[in-house]
Formats: structure tokens, C-alpha cells, sequence
């Protein structure tokens, strides 16, 4: 029983975008490493342009559980997920920012409800219930809620926070997915594309130490403006077939049952 599998191996893949981090990215990957059921880290350096591809190497020459990978022209972080997915070996494969805005600790919260056999994806929601959470811009505040309201509008889904940096997922599901938007167009794709496969798709709270611009946040109002299309873009005008490559087959709800109660025993 993969559940039963989940509780007792090395399971977990993470795959951390970078471009020019390197003040945080060691930061990370050491809290990284002690998280319980790691598999892997897959570092895919966007051509940064300080450091951060030179610690990378580094780090992965010290750490056998650290992959390097490095893109000779900057992509955006979209590119950044779709080349490290593709490099996955876990059946669970999490989303990991390469600053400090959220805490490598609290993945195996994140995965939980995967573990159980309750969750097919898991969104980490800065929103769900408050914990430490830095205060910051309001116009982002406004645009993060205005994004998710559209977007579960079209999904038929009650979230709270999809443009969430911690998600998690099935691999089968996220290697399996076809990936083709832009910038930070992956995370509007990969809610559409969960939501018409009919995932079991679970939130839990996060913590969230945001960054400003100064101290390097990236992702501006432009970008929110481009989320828009793409949540019309791949609600209505993506169907189910062009998503994956082959259609991932997502537990019954009786295996589903089964899981959690051996995941009790």
C-alpha cells in the first residue's frame, strides 16, 4: 500500500527554483536536509547572475540528497518547476522557494494529508487560519484574494490561497501534468489542471515571512495582470486530455478510507 510506503521510507522530493538567492539558499537547504522522509533536492538555478549557481554546486557536491541544475538563459520560475519536476523521483514532490519567506519546517504538515492517503495535492494557505505571517503590501493582499475568488469561481473550489508558494502533490500527478505557461503563470495552471482531474485537494495554514522589494521579492503587478488571462486561459480553453501526458489514476475513494486507517494503526 503506497500510503503504508509513505510513513516509513524516503518519499519526499523538493524542487526549489533559484535565481540570484545566494544570500538564503544555503539557509534553506540546510533546514531542508533535516525534513523527515526526504528523498531529494533539486536545485534548478534560472542563469542567476550572483552566486547562487556556485553554492548550488557546492552544496550538492557535499550532500548526496542535493541535485544541481542549471539553465544557461533565464526562463522564469514557471521553467525553472517544469525542469525540476521532470527530475523527480518521489511519490510526494513539493514546491520549495529558494528565500526564506516560508519554512522548510513545516512540510511535513504540508504533506500530511498526502501521507494519510487523504490528498492527492495540498496547498500550504498564508490565509487559512493566521499564524506568524509578516505584514506587507495590501494591494498584493487585495490581488492575491481577487485572483483566488476568479479562480474558484471557474474550479468550483473553495480556496483560500492559490497563489501559495508550498504546494505539494502525488509525483505522478505533477510529472504527468503538461506544463506551459510563463513567469509565475504555474501556479493558476497547476489549480485549473488539479481541479479537472478531480483531485483530492486539501489547504493547511502556513506560516509566511514575506520579503519586499528590497530585499529581493520578485513578483510584481504585471504579473497579476498575466494571472488573469491565464486563469480563463486554462479553465475554459484547456480540457482535461491536453493537460497530461497520460491521465494520472487517483485512488478510489475506498482505498482512500483503507489508507487512513492503516495510517492510524
Amino acid at each position: 500500500m503506497i500510503e503504508s510506503k509513505l510513513n516509513e521510507e524516503a518519499c519526499l522530493s523538493v524542487v526549489m527554483p533559484a535565481y540570484n538567492e545566494e544570500s538564503t539558499l544555503a539557509s534553506v537547504v540546510r533546514k531542508l536536509l533535516s525534513v523527515p522522509r526526504l528523498l531529494e533536492i533539486i536545485i534548478v538555478d534560472d542563469c542567476s547572475t550572483d552566486k547562487t549557481g556556485q553554492i548550488a554546486s557546492q552544496l550538492s557536491t557535499a550532500h548526496p540528497q542535493v541535485s544541481y541544475i542549471r539553465h544557461e538563459k533565464n526562463a522564469g520560475k514557471t521553467a525553472a518547476l517544469r525542469t525540476g519536476f521532470a527530475l523527480t523521483r518521489g511519490e510526494i514532490v513539493i514546491v520549495q522557494d529558494a528565500d526564506l519567506e516560508y519554512d522548510p519546517e513545516e512540510i511535513c504538515e504540508v504533506i500530511q494529508p498526502i501521507i494519510e492517503g487523504r490528498a492527492d495535492v495540498v496547498y500550504g494557505s498564508r490565509f487559512l487560519v493566521r499564524k506568524a505571517a509578516r505584514v506587507l503590501y495590501f494591494y498584493h493582499y487585495l490581488a492575491n484574494k481577487g485572483l483566488t475568488f476568479i479562480s474558484n469561481a471557474l474550479t468550483n473550489h473553495n480556496m483560500t490561497d492559490v497563489e501559495t508558494g508550498y504546494k505539494a502533490f502525488r509525483g505522478e500527478i505533477i510529472r504527468n501534468m503538461i506544463i506551459v505557461s510563463s513567469g509565475f503563470g504555474f501556479e493558476i495552471e497547476v489549480t485549473a489542471k488539479i481541479a479537472k482531474l478531480g483531485c483530492a485537494i486539501y489547504e493547511v495554514p502556513i506560516s509566511y515571512y514575506g520579503r519586499t522589494y528590497q530585499e529581493g521579492k520578485k513578483i510584481g503587478m504585471k504579473d497579476g495582470v498575466v494571472a488573469l488571462w491565464f486563469i480563463i486561459r486554462f479553465n475554459l480553453l484547456c480540457s482535461l486530455h491536453s493537460s497530461f501526458r497520460q491521465i494520472p489514476q487517483l485512488p478510489s475513494t475506498d482505498s482512500r478510507a483503507r489508507s487512513l486507517v492503516a495510517s492510524k494503526l
